[in-house]
């Protein structure tokens, strides 16, 4: 079974839209997809009543990404499985959209004082009503000729220490958990190692992540070696963590791709473990409840 939960769509940062997105899911035979965009389940109606209308064969997770704070790092938590008609969680979000604006409003400010004017609306326009991210502002830049790529936005005015670096304003890691339980999902660690932390503050990450609760480690991402891959299952066995996978899906690249190379060895015990992944006339109903 070909599996990925975690990818992005227009709702947030990814390039393509939902229905492009679950098209490309469907091209490249996958058979389960978590949709997990920024801080917002908005594009997840839209994605059901495709998969309805189109009767595709593709089993859709209920996801979210949300972006928590941890000792001055920035980590991000994915949910699956949540129950997207939960006032609660939806009000919970839409607290971390208004940190999201509140952070826009800021990097905008300070890329103003470098003379670069009018970014916010240009990356308001950018978003079309989802949710904003640097990645937004790095497109902006690189579309005005402010740079040349959007590694060099990050490297010249995005990274820490720079022009448009504005410290992250999220909810911590273990407030971002427990909202995901109340939603009645499951809370995964998502890339581990893209936060680039040494050793010893990695394993402090995930120590901490298990004891708020934490349910998986995304173990296996792209561009990751098989050792990489051992060691992170080797730390996730430590703390009685399952194993999720993710392509962190936002655009197609020649490095990257929906469900590539995301198999798990045989004896690793992933997080879907007891879902009931084939799709169901209920998915077709309803976005409510465990495993959509």
């Amino acid at each position: 079974m070909k599996i990925d939960l975690h990818s992005h769509t227009t709702h947030s940062d990814g390039l393509l839209s939902v229905s492009e997105l679950l098209s490309r899911a469907l091209s490249v035979k996958l058979d389960v997809l978590a949709i997990t965009d920024h801080d917002t389940i908005s594009g997840l109606t839209e994605a059901q009543q495709w998969l309805k209308a189109e009767q595709a064969p593709l089993k859709l997770i209920a996801g979210v990404e949300i972006s928590t704070a941890w000792q001055e790092f920035e980590i991000h938590v994915v949910g699956l499985n949540i129950n997207a008609d939960c006032p609660q969680f939806q009000a919970r979000l839409a607290l971390q959209q208004q940190r999201r604006f509140e952070r826009a409003e800021e990097i905008a400010r300070r890329l103003a004082k470098a003379n670069i004017a009018d970014a916010l609306p240009a990356v308001l326009a950018l978003t079309n009503g989802g949710a904003i991210t640097r990645t937004h502002f790095a497109r902006f830049l690189v579309n005005s000729g402010h740079a040349s790529s959007m590694n060099t936005v990050f490297k010249k005015y995005l990274a820490r220490g720079k022009t448009g670096y504005v410290p992250n304003n999220w909810v911590a890691m273990a407030e971002a958990i427990q909202w995901i339980h109340d939603a009645g999902g499951q809370a995964v660690l998502a890339h581990p190692l893209k936060y680039k932390l040494n050793g010893k503050y990695l394993k402090r990450l995930v120590q901490d992540f298990a004891l708020a609760g934490g349910d998986a480690l995304e173990i296996i991402s792209p561009q990751q070696t098989l050792v990489q891959r051992r060691e992170l299952w080797a730390l996730g066995q430590l703390h009685n963590l399952t194993a999720s996978v993710g392509s962190d899906f936002h655009q197609p690249t020649a490095w990257n791709e929906l469900g590539k190379h995301l198999y798990l060895p045989d004896d690793v015990t992933p997080i879907w473990a007891d879902w009931a992944l084939q799709p169901t006339a209920t998915d077709t109903a309803n976005l409510q409840g465990h495993a959509l």
